[in-house]
């Protein structure tokens, strides 16, 4: 059985962390293909203290505390793995933690960079020559990334790496499905999203000024970090939604809005995890416009694409009831058909055994 080691930001809890769901639905899918999987994750940011989930039983879960002593400790666990990943975002010491990992690896294993915020990330290395990355990309055999098509994959190609392949979000359907809608998440549309400096802008541009064009319909915003923002009237925030609530929060509102960030949204073919969870409950999803959309939605028909608030307040205002269940059931149907973490899985699986299986020996003639 194949042993994976995986540093990541948190498995347990979705707070202030957006990878969570995308780790789960992955992990949980490798290990029904017999991966071994320990994810390793610090407790800081209080993220234990507000768990959406009980460690599961297709994945050990090691919490360590945010010092350097339990870095160096779990970090050397590393050693007994087959495949080593560190991802992006860990959220404490990422820097000593991706050269503590890769060094306790043992010679022969696959080392791999996962990249859950790779535009950023390449605008962070495009603007620094001293980037500690790109040093530590020397020592790494694969970069495997959240998303981003083409130009990550050349971006990372021109920053050092070996090999770098998009592992794009997907629905996990045991997860994310249909279910009876409540009451206190009914609402015209929904926003969910954690305040970050770098998509404020587009969400006072999607979002709030939408809501304040419209003021007969009722908005809902949840997320952490809101708390000091002017809102409109119309707007009633609800603060974290853990992952338990997301389904209700996509079924219940006539339709629910993904705004990317800044750095996705200009790079294109970076879907976040909401568009399938919101998908795959048969959530009506408008979506601020970027390219590659139609890779993974049919514009129209699957999802109604936005290129800024105005054209959000004209959905809306159009937006009947029956239209938005008619778009949210061919959304499910498609992320069904072909955007699942299982596909996802099989993908990274293909990846893995080209990487660490042994060579062919022929027979001696």
């Amino acid at each position: 059985m194949t042993k994976i080691a995986f540093y990541g930001s948190s498995l347990l809890s979705s707070y202030w962390n957006g990878a969570a769901t995308y780790y789960r639905g992955l992990i949980r899918q490798l290990a029904k293909l017999g991966y071994d999987v320990t994810f390793y994750e610090p407790n800081v940011y209080e993220r234990q203290k507000h768990r959406d989930i009980c460690p599961p039983t297709w994945c050990k879960v090691v919490v360590y505390d945010g010092t350097r002593e339990a870095l160096r400790e779990v970090a050397a666990r590393a050693r007994d793995a087959d495949v080593v990943v560190k991802a992006s975002g860990v959220g404490f010491e990422d820097e000593a933690l991706m050269d503590l990992v890769m060094a306790a690896a043992r010679p022969g294993a696959l080392k791999i960079y996962w990249d859950v915020d790779a535009p950023a990330t390449l605008a962070e290395l495009q603007n620094a020559e001293d980037h500690p990355l790109r040093r530590q990309l020397a020592g790494i055999d694969l970069v495997l990334t959240y998303g981003g098509g083409d130009p990550v994959v050349y971006g990372y190609r021109g920053v050092g790496a070996r090999e770098c392949v998009p592992i794009y979000n997907a629905l996990d359907p045991d997860s994310h499905h249909p279910v009876r809608p409540e009451t206190r998440f009914i609402c015209d549309l929904a926003f969910l999203g954690n305040r970050l400096p770098d998509r404020e802008a587009r969400v006072d541009e999607f979002f709030f000024g939408v809501a304040a064009r419209l003021p007969g319909q009722a908005f809902i915003l949840g997320g952490s970090g809101w708390m000091d923002k002017p809102m409109p009237e119309n707007v009633r925030y609800v603060g974290h939604v853990s992952t338990r609530d997301h389904n209700t929060f996509n079924v219940t509102p006539k339709a629910v809005l993904n705004i990317s960030r800044s750095s996705m949204a200009e790079n294109g073919f970076s879907p976040a995890t909401r568009v399938f969870e919101a998908a795959g409950a048969g959530a009506c999803l408008i979506t601020d416009a970027w390219v590659g959309l139609d890779f993974f939605l049919k514009e129209g028909e699957e999802v109604l694409a936005a290129r800024d608030g105005e054209d959000v307040a004209e959905i809306l205002a159009s937006l009947t009831p029956e239209k938005a269940k008619a778009i949210g059931g061919r959304a499910r149907q498609r992320v069904l058909k072909d955007h699942t973490y299982a596909q996802r899985a099989a993908e990274v699986d293909r990846i893995i055994t080209r990487y660490i299986q042994p060579p062919r020996v022929e027979a001696a003639e």
